[in-house]
C-alpha cells in the first residue's frame, strides 16, 4: 500500500510539473476512468445486463473524460469524439463477429488449475464479456489517436487561414502515418511485457509454436491487439476527415 501511494504521489508530482492544471486535470481522469471501468466490471455481473452495451456506455463516458475534462470542449475534442464514436460503431460489430467465430471467450487451459476451487456457474455470456474486454482496451490508444491528429490540424489551420480541405487532410494522414508504427508497437510490446511469464512457461512445459498460437491464452491476446491496431488504423482516415470537414466549413461561414 505504502508503494502505492509513493508511485502515485510521484506520478502527481511530475504531471503537475510537467503539464501545470491540465496535467492535474489527466491525473484525476485517471482516477475517474477506474471508477467507471470499475463500474462497469459490477454492472458486468448482472445477468440481465448485456455487457456489449456496458463496453460501449463506459467507453463513451471514458472518451468524455478524457477529450472534455482534459483538454476542456472546443471544435479539436468534439472531433475527435466523433471520430472515436464512429470507430467504435465500426469495431463493435467487427468485434462481436471475430470473438464469437475464434472461439477465444472463457478460460484458457492454462488457467483452469487455478480456478478449480471456484464454481464457474456464473450465468453470464462469456462471448459477450470477452467482446466487451476488446471493445474497452482499444479505448486508450484511439481516443489518443484521434486527439493526436485533430490538434495538429488545429494548429495548421490557425496558422495558415487558406490551407483548403484536401491539404488539411493529406497534412492529417501525414500525421497519422506517423504515430501509426508507434502506437501499434506500442500495443505489441504491451502484450509481451504482461505475459513474459507466461510465455517463459509455455517454454519450460516444452510447448510448440502451433500450440502456442492455437492457445486460447495467446490467441486471444493477439486477437485483441490485432483489433487495437485495425482500430488505430480506422481512426486515422476518420479523423482527418471529419476535422478537414469541420475546418474548412468553419472558413467558408466566416
Amino acid at each position: 500500500m505504502n508503494t502505492l501511494v509513493c508511485l502515485g504521489g510521484i506520478l502527481f508530482l511530475l504531471m503537475v510539473l510537467v503539464g501545470g492544471k491540465k496535467g492535474a486535470r489527466s491525473f484525476i481522469a485517471i482516477f475517474l476512468n477506474f471508477c467507471v471501468i470499475l463500474f462497469t466490471i459490477f454492472m458486468m455481473t448482472d445477468p440481465l445486463a448485456n455487457p456489449v452495451i456496458l463496453a460501449l456506455i463506459a467507453c463513451t463516458v471514458i472518451s468524455c473524460i478524457t477529450l472534455f475534462y482534459i483538454n476542456e470542449v472546443n471544435r479539436k475534442t468534439v472531433t475527435a469524439f466523433l471520430s472515436t464514436m464512429i470507430t467504435f460503431t465500426i469495431l463493435i460489430l467487427f468485434i462481436v463477429v471475430i470473438t464469437d467465430q475464434a472461439k477465444i471467450q472463457g478460460f484458457g487451459e492454462e488457467e483452469t488449475e487455478e480456478l478449480t476451487a471456484f464454481s464457474l456457474y456464473l450465468g453470464v455470456d462469456f462471448v459477450k464479456i470477452a467482446a466487451a474486454m476488446m471493445i474497452m482496451s482499444t479505448i486508450g490508444a484511439i481516443t489518443d489517436v484521434a486527439i493526436s491528429i485533430s490538434s495538429p490540424m488545429q494548429e495548421m489551420k490557425n496558422h495558415n487561414p487558406t490551407i483548403n480541405r484536401k491539404e488539411l487532410f493529406t497534412f492529417g494522414l501525414s500525421i497519422g502515418r506517423d504515430i501509426l508504427g508507434t502506437n501499434t508497437n506500442t500495443l505489441f510490446f504491451a502484450f509481451f511485457g504482461g505475459y513474459l511469464a507466461m510465455l517463459i512457461w509455455f517454454k519450460d512445459l516444452s510447448y510448440s509454436l502451433g500450440t502456442i498460437v492455437n492457445s486460447k491464452v495467446f490467441s486471444g491476446e493477439m486477437i485483441n491487439i490485432l483489433c487495437a491496431g485495425i482500430g488505430v488504423a480506422l481512426i486515422i482516415p476518420i479523423t482527418s476527415w471529419i476535422t478537414a470537414f469541420f475546418l474548412d466549413k468553419e472558413k467558408k461561414k466566416k
